[in-house]
């Protein structure tokens, strides 16, 4: 759906223009951006932030920048001066990015809630579009920070290229269309574990260069339960069932999963969030018609013999994709995907050991909480955490079984950080 992106962005360096980006975290999803955003026209990552500079000088020396163009500060003024010259700037000051007056569009990559939160509230506060490889953040903030971003006349937005982007085009093309969409999901490469933790997850860590907290995340389920939660939050679509079906199954046999019971399928409901054991790294949506014409076609296009078809895309290349995010937020001011119905979901955190008096909650991917995605309605009658909220400064009052929902009546809050305080200020507008 990205439509002559290209050719907009081939006229804008034909011009002498640049689509300037400041980036946060130079992890894997960082160092691929740089890579990626070194091979394009009309665009550059001019600064990027990490807590270890190391990591963010290497990422541009593997993308081909050279030793004498790569700028190491944290001083405002010396970084825009660099940047205007044509060197990049790399910095350990996360804020320094939001600040600078070279800098058009914010890509946070961080994977980090809390800080995915501060550097959108930065960016729009200084005027920067704001692009979301954080869908931790999103989730837990993004309906408050789209709302401000709208009022500002700026872009905030998820990214093409993570699963809920590319399920957002799907649902779009199809809903352009008049389809009936029945469900949307993706696909998952392994068994949920709900009880993985950093440390069980640290030889498939090693294995694939990561983070064991990051591998722990996808393994006990969060990473899929915030993606689906975006996708809901951006569709109106909510799961079916709290977490899930999460059934195996090939996409030839989606179209007959996804019916109703009565009809020989699995759901109590049409227009609901998925994930599916064995199709990853795919996504896919369920459409069907009310036309008979448009089944005779689709039939004869061999989708299937319906009444129902999928539309399936076999690849996600993450933040490979997220260049064309930020094109189309700072050429087109428009977002590739955003919580266009505020919460309609949540991911709520439940106990992965049984928790006791005085114990702190961790971070996403650890040893002590993992998300589910519920409705909206059901996180508001539990009184359910949301998972992008739990750290250390989140300490029990009393005890939480194991596989219990972690309540805000369980916990008391040792401080406040700009996360908390940013969704105090969305559930007060709610």
């Amino acid at each position: 759906m990205m439509l002559n992106i290209n050719r907009k962005l081939a006229e804008l360096a034909k011009d002498g223009g640049s689509i300037k980006v400041g980036l946060v975290g130079a992890g894997q999803m960082g160092r691929g951006l740089i890579s990626q955003i070194e091979s394009m026209k009309g665009m550059r990552v001019v600064a990027t932030a990490d807590i270890a500079p190391e990591n963010a000088v290497n990422a541009y020396k593997k993308a081909g920048v050279g030793d004498t163009d790569i700028y190491e500060t944290q001083d405002n003024d010396k970084a825009d001066q660099a940047i205007n010259r044509g060197s990049v700037v790399v910095t350990k000051d996360a804020s320094l990015i939001a600040s600078l007056k070279e800098v058009d569009v914010i890509v946070d990559a961080t994977g980090v809630p809390t800080i995915g939160a501060k550097m959108a509230w930065d960016g729009i506060m200084n005027q920067k579009h704001v692009v979301m490889l954080n869908a931790e953040a999103d989730v837990t903030v993004g309906p408050l920070l789209s709302k401000m971003a709208r009022a500002a006349g700026l872009v905030y937005t998820g990214t093409a290229g993570d699963e809920p982007g590319c399920i957002m085009e799907l649902h779009d093309f199809a809903d352009a269309l008049g389809f009936e969409i029945v469900a949307l999901g993706k696909g998952k490469n392994n068994q949920v574990n709900y009880f993985a933790n950093p440390d069980t997850a640290r030889e498939e860590a090693l294995q694939k260069g990561a983070s064991p907290k990051m591998i722990a995340s996808f393994q006990d389920g969060t990473k899929t339960m915030v993606e689906m939660t975006c996708v809901a939050n951006a569709t109106g679509f909510i799961p079916d069932i709290p977490g899930m079906h999460g059934v195996k199954s090939g996409v030839r046999e989606l179209p007959d999963i996804f019916r109703l019971q009565e009809h020989g399928g699995i759901l109590h409901q049409h227009k609901i969030v998925e994930y599916v054991d064995g199709i990853a790294p795919g996504v896919f949506a369920i459409i069907t018609s009310d036309k008979e014409e448009v089944h005779h076609e689709m039939r004869y296009l061999k989708m299937g013999n319906g009444p129902h078809y999928v539309l399936y895309r076999p690849y996600h290349l993450c933040s490979l994709e997220t260049p064309l995010s930020v094109a189309k937020a700072y050429l087109d001011q428009e977002p590739t995907i955003i919580p266009y119905y505020g919460s309609v979901a949540e991911t709520v955190a439940v106990a992965k050991k049984d928790l006791l008096p005085g114990d702190a909650l961790d971070c996403i991917g650890g040893f002590t909480a993992f998300g589910r995605i519920v409705t909206a309605t059901d996180k508001q009658r539990m009184n359910a955490l949301p998972i992008g909220l739990i750290g250390p400064h989140i300490r029990l009052k009393r005890i939480v079984k194991q596989g219990d929902y972690i309540t805000y009546d369980d916990v008391e809050f040792m401080e406040e950080n700009i996360i908390l305080h940013l969704r105090r200020m969305m559930d007060a507008q709610m």
